[in-house]
């Protein structure tokens, strides 16, 4: 439960500190003085969005810090999940710099909102006028059901089995609309394979064929040249090879002289040995080098046929031309394999809608086994606080399955005898509506663990003898969960453990709002000021006293 509050530059909030009580809270105050306000600090620990306007001094940081006990509530496992330490007691602190930038921690760690909305939704729920309104949506009410059965695990395996149906759906679709494409192109495919294939290209192939065809085609010069070259290097009477012998010669008899002569010997020897083997090696290349025309129009064909194919394709490397070859080839398997791949995608598509059908049967199931419990649960809420004729059931059909499962959901309710229930949106007053709401709280309270229930002005439309059983419904909730509840009733304020009086003051040049606990006696004036007027009467001080009492 929310031990203290503590809330810092927010809206008309300076600075406003409170701890409430384990039981029923009730916030009073004149309309205007902030009782909303809260609302918004305390939304901002579940993970709401935070607006920079919402600063009371546009130059500091807006803080709220809920401090709560929560030992009892095993929240172990979420925390090692999201890797917090985990303790008896947790703080959730959110801070809005000016900038507008929101940060979020639990226990000190800074967290993603996500993560203080999965930790703020196991610790308060918050009713708000908004959630009241949704109270005629399907969803809303289908949620409702959920929660009420206890459907979680259900929903989540139903949710599991949804997405891998829409994923085997969506990939046979997919494969259905690829088949009818590829049979459209499959000759045409077909045609540019075998061109492909039977070109037989390799890698490299080009940039060899083309360095052949520079060698045939200058077949003479190359041979003329590496004739001169050889006769220069070793064949004519004056050689350098040659020349390189008479130089040894002269060398050899000085080396003895010198290391240094010796060294040049070395070097000159080295020179010579490597001059022959170029030589060698120019006489096998000459006589390699002939001059063959069928060959040369072979390669030329062959290179024809590649830079066609390259045109063609678009393609600016042999490599390219091999791809396209491999992914048509691809292709090509694919369709001849059609056939087979939609047999098996649709067998998937079967199996993922049986199980579908079997999760979202045993969905259906839970939720059908809660409408006339429910609904008992209701009435007789209902009739307690003051609608005596209320009838109120759970309308049902089934559907197609959706992300939701096969249910389609509708409150009936109808607040007169002999008047057939109707969709609640359309029959139910704002009183009513609220009394609807405040039943279903009550109802989903005994159901849960969860420690702090806020509820916001759950008693609009509401006055007199119910607003009085409505304090005593408040009061036992209060007896298994802190309830925090916003309201304009004396009859409510009545039942506090703990009445918090929210009001408006002025420091300096601003308004600000401030609350504070009511001491007994404080309880009882205010009450009568809810009753009698800003100046009450002894009357309504009596009156005041009597609704304590009771």
């Amino acid at each position: 439960m929310l031990t203290h509050l503590t809330i810092k530059n927010y809206a008309l909030i300076k600075h406003l500190e409170l701890s409430p009580a384990g039981g029923l809270n009730v916030i009073t105050g004149e309309t205007g003085a902030g009782k909303s306000i809260l609302l918004g600090a305390l939304g901002l620990l579940l993970g709401n969005r935070a607006d920079s306007k919402t600063l009371w001094d546009e130059n500091e940081k807006c803080i709220a810090e809920g401090i709560f006990e929560i030992g009892k509530y095993g929240l172990e496992k979420l925390f090692a999940a999201e890797n917090l330490d985990y303790d008896t007691q947790a703080v959730l602190r959110r801070e809005i710099a000016p900038t507008g930038k929101s940060r979020a921690f639990v226990n000190d760690t800074p967290v993603t909102l996500d993560v203080m909305r999965k930790i703020g939704s196991r610790l308060m729920d918050i009713h708000s006028q908004h959630e009241t309104l949704e109270l005629g949506s399907k969803q809303f009410q289908l949620e409702l059901i959920d929660s009420y059965a206890g459907n979680a695990d259900l929903k989540l395996k139903y949710s599991e089995s949804w997405k891998d149906y829409q994923k085997a759906n969506a990939a046979f679709q997919l494969l259905q609309a690829e088949s009818l494409q590829l049979k459209k192109e499959s000759d045409f495919i077909k045609f540019q394979l075998e061109e492909l294939t039977r070109a037989n290209l390799q890698e490299g192939e080009l940039e060899m064929l083309e360095e052949e065809l520079k060698i045939a085609e200058h077949t003479e010069e190359i041979k003329s040249n590496l004739n001169a070259a050889l006769q220069q290097l070793s064949q004519s009477d004056f050689s350098i090879s040659t020349a390189l012998i008479t130089v040894r010669n002269q060398l050899q008899v000085i080396a003895s002289y010198s290391a240094t002569y010796q060294a040049l010997l070395q070097r000159l020897e080295s020179a010579r040995i490597e001059l022959n083997d170029i030589a060698s090696e120019l006489e096998q290349t000459e006589e390699k080098v002939e001059f063959d025309p069928n060959r040369t129009e072979e390669i030329k064909d062959r290179i024809s046929i590649i830079y066609q194919l390259q045109q063609k394709h678009q393609a600016k490397a042999v490599t390219q031309l091999i791809a396209l070859r491999d992914s048509l080839q691809q292709q090509a398997d694919k369709t001849s394999n059609l056939n087979t791949l939609l047999q098996e995608a649709s067998a998937r598509v079967k199996e993922a809608e049986q199980k579908l059908n079997q999760d979202a049967a045993a969905l259906s199931r839970s939720r059908q086994k809660t409408f006339t419990l429910l609904s008992k649960q209701l009435v007789k809420l209902l009739k307690e606080l003051g609608i005596p004729d209320a009838a109120l059931s759970v309308e049902h059909n089934s559907t197609t399955p959706t992300a939701h499962g096969t249910d389609a959901i509708e409150l009936l309710f109808s607040a007169n005898k002999g008047v057939a229930p109707k969709p609640l949106a359309q029959v139910a007053s704002g009183g009513e509506f609220s009394r609807v709401m405040f039943s279903i709280k009550y109802v989903m309270a005994e159901r849960t663990a969860l420690p702090t229930l806020v509820l916001d002005e759950i008693d609009t439309g509401v006055s007199g003898e119910i607003a009085i059983q409505l304090g005593n419904r408040m009061k036992e909730m209060a007896a298994r969960h802190q309830v925090i509840a916003i309201s304009h009733l004396p009859q409510i304020a009545a039942k506090a453990e703990t009445h918090l009086f929210v009001y408006k003051e002025t420091k300096g040049p601003r308004t600000v709002t401030a609350i504070r606990s009511l001491a007994p006696e404080e309880h009882v004036t205010e009450i009568a000021k809810m009753i009698g007027g800003s100046a009450p009467s002894s009357l309504a001080l009596q009156n005041a006293r009597e609704l304590i009492g009771a």
